[in-house]
């Protein structure tokens, strides 16, 4: 990166820095003068480089909300890459040609395209036909271009990430363990494709070209390398890359490797391209993947290590979930001492027992498993009882797989877990109200049901008193409080903790009955079963939970406590009246989830099965002699192609 373009990202930095200090935090850090010197400096560097960083102050991008990512289909497929662990396989595919080898980062992959030295379009990869339209977000991408020196056409591809500084600095927001983010890349894609893209500005996604399309100039796009530094002069960010032949191959596999450990961004292996673009071109395709790049994946580190206890941890739903607690071991530059089990079946077949050798890795370099029990003594012993409330648990057999449950409705661990579960960021929202403090107001009595939270200003004078509070936090508290009473139906209903009822199968419910409460509470399981995603056993469960009078008259209590608004409709309601079952692969639409919200948002309804209800089956393969089809067929249910449906 030249000397100009790291100067204007260190004004960047300065100047907002004090624009923060002054404007949010009521300090100065530098006086009006040197903002004004330093502000000039910028947009002098700006006009003689041609070069507009994203979060510019002498720009003013803004903020703005959009209903919805439209979807777009990429000029030509964005493949997959083959993918090899082995360094000679590397090595024979390189053949005698000189490689480029750069990182594979975790992240989302994104393509940007520029006009006239401005950022048009910015699209996901999608499925690598189909991708997402987030021009806005990424306008706001921490360390993109706005506005380049090139005037020519441009399209740039490169993968957005979150650094896993800010991946934790974010997760320490969120006092709800369930609720937090399992990894950078799951953050990242979030992030990316957010309908309001001061959500992702505040998210400090970035963004590493690692390719783009020919630029019509042979010098430019003869080589990767010569793309790559073609990039930087314009002020992007390119992955690290180095370049590599057969007989240097495991030494610069080796030079990756070593940096994983200090590595601030998540990367799940590395690329190498052949640096004659022109090479790379004429060895063509196959169905799968191009034949001028190829992925290389560290085989996962593993570990060697003893198995001291099984931690079994309550949750709100009365899952309890095995926790492995074992001699600490380094992997992937970090040390390790706890692996999930997830349950009782993978605890038998891998027939564990305390003071078994475990062999552990960490999944995607990231989350702690163990792949081999060496032992195998099978002498551990499954509680009897529960380790919150001492009652006698239960083995149960959910989805083929047996689980540890507390049936006690009282265990105090189901209240701590729930009330974590109604404040966490999907939920209610309330920020400043950890397990820890509501454990606090739980053993204090000041919170008993759900809806005590928003009368908790009855007990002000003991809160402001104990321990670790004061006015300030309390008002703090309150704040957020009062900023959660304004919010959507599918948030309380996901609020509630209803097993097996995420925040998608929320959304679907109160689209099904259209926010109507009182339809959901006394709805059957046949009409929960109508709603995609919802099987039988689930519907039977929501039932049941709005069977218990308690349980209605807390969900009551808290819509006296909250206004509900609902997110505005305006397409034409041409298909209320028609329910729909979609099948089969899809031409038009990207996947089924944006054919179900079309019907859904022209008033039609989206099930998973056909039943006597259904009004048509898509299907574009009308003469599938599919279950569906042939259900169909018996019902005299018409079955129709995607193109028949847009006929409708």
């Amino acid at each position: 990166m030249d000397a100009k373009t790291e100067r204007m990202k260190e004004l960047v930095e300065l100047l907002n820095q004090a624009s923060k200090a002054y404007y949010q935090q009521d300090t100065e850090i530098m006086s009006n003068l040197e903002y004004d010197a330093l502000y000039d400096e910028l947009a002098a560097l700006e006009q003689e480089t041609g070069l507009i960083l994203s979060k510019s102050p002498t720009q003013n991008v803004g903020y703005e909300i959009i209903s919805e990512l439209p979807k777009e289909r990429h000029p030509a497929p964005m493949l997959s890459l083959d993918k090899t662990k082995s360094v000679e396989d590397l090595a024979a595919w390189l053949g005698d040609k000189t490689g480029v080898m750069s990182w594979k980062m975790d992240g989302l992959t994104v393509v940007l395209t520029y006009e006239d030295g401005v950022l048009v379009k910015a699209v996901t990869r999608g499925n690598g036909e189909i991708g997402e339209v987030i021009t806005n977000n990424a306008k706001v991408f921490a360390n993109l271009p706005n506005q380049i020196a090139y005037k020519g056409p441009l399209t740039i591809r490169g993968e957005a990430v979150i650094t896993y500084t800010d991946f934790e600095r974010i997760n320490a927001t969120i006092p709800d363990i369930d609720s937090k983010y399992k990894n950078p890349r799951n953050l990242c894609s979030g992030s990316v494709r957010q309908l309001n893209n001061q959500i992702t500005a505040e998210r400090n996604v970035h963004f590493f070209a690692f390719n783009m399309l020919d630029t019509g100039d042979a010098e430019i796009d003869a080589t990767m390398n010569s793309k790559f530094d073609f990039l930087t002069s314009l002020g992007f960010e390119v992955v690290e890359h180095v370049d590599v032949t057969a007989a240097t191959m495991q030494e610069m596999v080796t030079h990756f490797a070593e940096k994983i450990e200090t590595n601030d961004f998540p990367s799940d292996g590395l690329v190498l391209s052949f640096d004659d673009v022109e090479y790379g071109k004429s060895l063509g395709r196959t169905a799968k993947f191009p034949r001028d790049s190829i992925a290389f994946k560290w085989a996962d580190e593993e570990a060697e290590t003893t198995l001291r206890h099984i931690e079994w941890s309550p949750s709100r739903t009365g899952l309890i979930n095995p926790v492995a607690v074992f001699d600490a071991v380094s992997l992937e530059g970090t040390s390790v001492s706890r692996a999930s089990v997830h349950n009782v079946s993978i605890v038998k077949q891998l027939q564990l027992g305390i003071g078994d050798t475990i062999k552990v890795y960490k999944a995607n370099m990231i989350i702690p498993q163990i792949s081999e029990n060496l032992t195998k003594s099978g002498t551990l012993e499954i509680p009897d009882t529960c380790p919150a409330c001492g009652g006698k648990t239960e083995i149960r057999e959910d989805n083929q797989a047996q689980t540890l449950v507390c049936p006690n409705p009282a265990c105090p661990a189901k209240a701590i877990k729930l009330f974590t579960h109604f404040v966490s960021r999907n939920a209610m929202n309330i920020d400043g109200l950890s397990e820890a403090t509501l454990q606090k107001f739980l053993d204090c009595g000041f919170i008993e049901e759900l809806y005590d939270i928003y009368r908790i200003d009855r007990y002000e004078t003991e809160i402001v008193k104990l321990e670790g509070f004061g006015q300030k936090s309390y008002d703090n508290m309150m704040e957020s409080i009062e900023a959660s009473r304004t919010t959507q139906l599918a948030r309380v209903l996901y609020g509630l903790g209803i097993l097996n009822v995420g925040t998608a199968m929320a959304k679907s419910i109160c689209k099904y009955f259209k926010d109507d409460v009182e339809a959901i509470i006394h709805a059957d399981a046949a009409q929960f079963a109508e709603i995609e995603k919802i099987g039988d056993v689930i519907a039977e469960g929501i039932v049941a939970y709005f069977a218990d009078p308690n349980n209605i008259r807390v969900l009551r209590e808290i819509l006296k406590e909250v206004t509900l608004v609902v997110e505005e409709n305006t397409a034409p309601q041409d298909l209320e009246g028609k329910t729909f079952v979609i099948t089969g692969s899809l031409n038009h639409f990207a996947n089924r989830d944006e054919l179900k919200k079309l019907i859904e948002d022209r008033g039609g309804k989206v099930a998973g099965s056909v039943s006597s209800k259904t009004t048509y089956l898509i299907n574009n393969d009308v003469l599938s002699s599919s279950s569906k089809n042939k259900k169909a067929k018996s019902l005299g249910i018409p079955i129709i192609s995607e193109d028949d449906f847009l006929q409708l």
